[in-house]
């Protein structure tokens, strides 16, 4: 049997009495890069949060890594969600912030030193996020969920705020993810982000590999 990371069965989701998913099936497979395409408000976002446990389902069941997500430390050390914009903590430097990354999840995948020239972020370390112009505060959350260890990535929208050229270095670097075995299932509507992925969309209903 194919072995999956994700599995979503029958998923459907209300919002406030409205139907946002119907029906959804997925299921994601070790080391795939997935992206969730779709107009706004067709539900990728919500998709996204119930992958990450954060909403549950009306109906349906949805699986990660063999159970139902949690919103726990046993389900976070696996996996890393770039959602909205996080709290930044007051008083800490963008360097600071990826220092502090590396400190709670244990061994990186790269360096602080290396995430920071990676995300075109060293000249800018010693400034506080909320001083980042909103590209370069994304390319911080990038890099602080690239950096620590994890098996899945979930993003939302990942593209935004970044310029032409640092959107095609991502696309690279979550293909260089999944060729280490990580698994990336992203919402995006960028047409070049979405084009190095499978593509799936929520109104599909079924959108199994």
């Amino acid at each position: 049997m194919r072995e999956t990371i994700i599995t979503v069965h029958d998923l459907s989701v209300e919002l406030g009495g409205n139907p946002v998913l119907r029906g959804l099936e997925l299921s994601v497979a070790p080391s795939e890069l997935v992206a969730v395409v779709g107009p706004n408000g067709s539900g990728k976002s919500t998709l996204l949060r119930c992958l990450a446990g954060l909403q549950p389902p009306t109906s349906g069941t949805v699986s990660v890594f063999g159970a139902a997500p949690a919103d726990d430390a046993a389900f976070w050390r696996r996996v890393a969600l770039l959602g909205d914009e996080p709290a930044w903590y007051p008083g800490l430097t963008a360097g600071e912030h990826l220092e502090l990354m590396r400190a709670v999840h244990g061994e990186p995948r790269m360096t602080v030193e290396a995430a920071l020239d990676l995300f075109a972020l060293r000249e800018r370390a010693d400034a506080p996020p909320l001083n980042l112009s909103t590209g370069q505060r994304q390319r911080l959350s990038l890099a602080a969920a690239l950096l620590r260890p994890s098996r899945l990535l979930l993003l939302d929208e990942p593209e935004r705020g970044l310029d032409a050229g640092f959107r095609e270095r991502l696309g690279t670097l979550l293909t260089a993810y999944t060729d280490e075995g990580g698994t990336v299932v992203m919402a995006t509507h960028d047409p070049d982000l979405a084009g190095r992925a499978r593509q799936v969309s929520p109104t599909d209903g079924r959108v199994a590999a």
